[in-house]
């Protein structure tokens, strides 16, 4: 803490939602980037700096960091996400894309795009938190310190990348050890020695501190309100501090540098914090036996709502359903849940299921990423702004998005198939999220991994395998139907099973049965159709939306 009593954390969102889980292109390394941050000063009159331009990055992406185009929209477009908009804005990016009737005509739209040139620059850098190092794979992670030390190394332990988007030590840990090179990614190149290296006198820009903003925030004295960093170092009492001279309008960078790591601290909203003191919740402890080791714990009674955390652990066996304010704009995450139903029907914010198995998950609209890692046999339900997978095997994705799903490393038998469930207030959280029903990119996943660009590691479900899902609870609201409709055919597939029941029914009735003879063939289909509920483990997702006995009662939350 500074003098002043300033406190100041490492934001989780950037890293939680930003960093992709996959390690960066090689060309995203700090000697580029510097290159870019150079170079885009230079070109400040064809949209490359305050604000970076989408057709500018394009050019700089492809044509100097040798990378792919859909690649180089994939980084653009994620760190646009994070932007702050309102779902008008996004609702009405969604509806002129759905409008084009060719690449051309999007990329036309693409053009008009642009964001924050700084910002977008420590949103590269950043990406390098899921860098695989050759040292760390021979001898693991560095020695441990207090900055990696935590209250449940199960959920936020540091082995490998997938866990530091969800671990807040990584994130403090990791602007720690490279707060020099983002301060010097920052300074304008008559700061930077030759060989890009800030000296003692070297001056930072106010437009610099701002865009340090999109990584710190913090506090004063444990007051309420939360502050962007560069509101902070600006406020006249800290200006000795912070090394703000009034007569520059810049910050000495040696004073602003010793500053941040002075008051830098654990983040107050992040996971640890959470899962130290958050407060528990009893979601899923109605059912008796092995499942009381289920918890739920969520940080909303301390939180602002942009920093909502809900952590849910060990769900067995169950059927857990939820629509609560708790959930409202929080980020998510499921954790080793097995043989359960779990529904979320709520606007999240963000969604991460990591190590579930033989599990069904249904969530309400997610602003921003969803994204399983490490899981077995799971069906996910979803309409999400963008869809990330690695090393899942055998999963299915029901889902509707915006944006092309993402194969990341080692997933075995993906399937893809399209949204097919509502609920009562589907459309309505949908509009809170800004999320529409076109584009829809269910079926174009795009394979972001360096080992293996192979094709065949996912697959469309067969429509003849296809099957509307109901979800078993009255809620009130106003959407009956699946948003946006079917698939011609799916739609087919559906019609031509309805059309077999009909047909079905009218057999049965023209065969005329006697009462005993009727009463023989109902109990014939119903001994049918209870050995098929056992062969398909259905018989369990039935069983468990019996409600409980009286005194286990779901708790509210």
């Amino acid at each position: 803490m500074g003098e002043s009593g300033v406190l100041l954390w490492v934001k989780a969102e950037p890293f939680l939602v930003g960093a992709l889980q996959v390690p960066p292109p090689s060309k995203f390394s700090l000697h580029y980037l510097r290159k870019i941050s150079t170079y885009v000063r230079t070109r400040a009159t064809e949209g490359a700096y305050p604000r970076l331009s989408w057709s500018t990055w394009r050019h700089i992406a492809c044509g100097k960091l040798q990378l792919a185009k859909d690649l180089a929209w994939l980084y653009f477009e994620v760190f646009d996400s994070l932007v702050v908009k309102t779902p008008e804005e996004r609702l009405e990016w969604s509806e002129i894309v759905s409008s084009c009737m060719s690449e051309d005509e999007i990329e036309k739209q693409r053009n008009q795009l642009s964001v924050d040139t700084l910002q977008f620059l420590l949103f590269l850098y950043i990406q390098q938190l899921n860098k695989v190092s050759l040292r760390t794979s021979l001898i693991g992670e560095e020695w441990p310190s207090h900055r990696n030390r935590s209250q449940s190394p199960d959920l936020t332990e540091k082995s490998s990348c997938h866990r530091k988007n969800w671990n807040d030590y990584s994130h403090q840990a990791f602007v720690c050890d490279h707060l020099s090179n983002l301060l010097e990614l920052l300074l304008d190149p008559e700061q930077l020695t030759a060989s890009s290296h800030s000296i003692r006198s070297s001056l930072v820009s106010r437009e610099a501190v701002m865009a340090l903003s999109f990584l710190i925030e913090g506090t004063v004295r444990k007051a309420k309100k939360i502050y962007p960093l560069h509101e902070l170092a600006l406020w006249q009492p800290l200006h000795a501090e912070s090394g703000f001279s009034k007569s520059s309008k810049t910050f000495a960078v040696y004073k602003l540098e010793a500053w941040l790591r002075t008051c830098l601290t654990d983040n107050p909203f992040g996971t640890s914090a959470c899962l130290k003191a958050g407060k528990k919740l009893a979601w899923a402890h109605q059912v008796e036996g092995a499942t009381k080791r289920a918890k739920v714990a969520c940080n909303t009674h301390v939180a602002p709502r942009t920093h909502r955390m809900v952590v849910m652990s060990q769900v067995y066996k169950q059927t857990l359903a939820k629509s609560s304010d708790t959930l409202v704009g929080a980020h998510v995450k499921i954790h080793r849940c097995n043989e359960s139903f779990i529904y979320l029907l709520s606007p999240l914010r963000s969604v991460t299921i990591e190590k579930c198995r033989n599990s069904t998950f249904v969530l309400g609209p997610v602003q921003t990423a969803l994204h399983l890692h490490s899981c077995d046999n799971v069906k996910v339900i979803a309409v999400c702004h963008r869809l990330s997978v690695s090393s899942t095997t055998g999963c299915t994705f029901h889902i509707l998005t915006p944006t092309c799903p993402l194969i990341l490393s080692g997933n075995q038998t993906v399937t893809f198939a399209p949204f097919h469930t509502y609920y009562p207030m589907l459309e309505d959280h949908m509009a809170r999220t800004g999320l529409a029903t076109v584009p829809n990119y269910w079926d174009n996943p795009m394979i972001v991994c360096r080992e293996n660009r192979d094709t065949t590691v996912f697959q469309l479900l067969p429509p003849c395998e296809f099957y509307v899902f109901i979800i078993p609870f009255e809620m009130e609201g106003d959407t009956v139907e699946i948003p946006g409709g079917l698939p011609p055919a799916y739609q087919k597939a559906l019609d031509e099973r309805e059309q077999k029941i009909q047909i079905w029914q009218q057999t049965v009735k023209e065969a005329r049965l006697t009462k005993d003879q009727r009463k023989q063939f109902q109990v014939l289909v119903e001994n049918k159709f209870y050995e098929w509920l056992i062969n398909t483990g259905h018989h369990q997702q039935l069983d468990s939306l019996v409600p409980p006995a009286a005194g286990s009662k779901q708790a509210a939350g």
